[in-house]
């Protein structure tokens, strides 16, 4: 045997065919909605995936401000961050970063379970999120998807 012929065809980014898709966020929790987004910006769920091309598709969220949490998280869940000064750390909970923005408690969501890399930045910049029902994305053809927590 050639041990030339073991060869493995790994798929070029200029062949994979980039769709969008809306997902909408109404009555969905928190992190299984996310993990849906993260596997299908990552491309997982498509037959050429390899982890070192971002085959991913374009993901529209809508009604954000509908997302859900359960148990105590509403109080309880904490974003811890420091501004790198001394007694620069800042706790906000869940329920005042959702009073501020309800987008940033998806996109901080899904943004954690993306590569931590140059592929996982240019992976979250396929994102994008919107309060209500309206969004600025028809010219794209996007298809909307339904029962998507079983696909995992």
């Amino acid at each position: 045997m050639d041990p030339l012929s073991f060869k493995t065809d790994s798929g070029k980014n200029f062949f994979h065919k980039k769709k969008w898709i809306i997902m909408d966020a109404n009555h969905q929790k928190l992190g299984r909605f996310s993990s849906e987004i993260a596997f299908r910006i990552k491309g997982k769920d498509k037959p050429f995936f390899s982890p070192n091309f971002d085959c991913g598709d374009y993901i529209i969220v809508i009604n954000s401000d509908q997302i859900q949490l359960t148990g105590k998280k509403w109080l309880k869940k904490k974003y811890i961050r420091y501004t790198g000064y001394p007694g620069g750390k800042r706790i906000t909970t869940v329920k005042d970063l959702f009073k501020k923005d309800s987008r940033i408690l998806i996109y901080k969501a899904v943004k954690g379970m993306l590569p931590k890399n140059r592929l996982g930045k240019k992976m979250i910049k396929k994102l994008r999120i919107y309060k209500g029902k309206d969004h600025k994305h028809n010219a794209q053809n996007p298809v909307l998807l339904k029962n998507y927590n079983n696909t995992i």
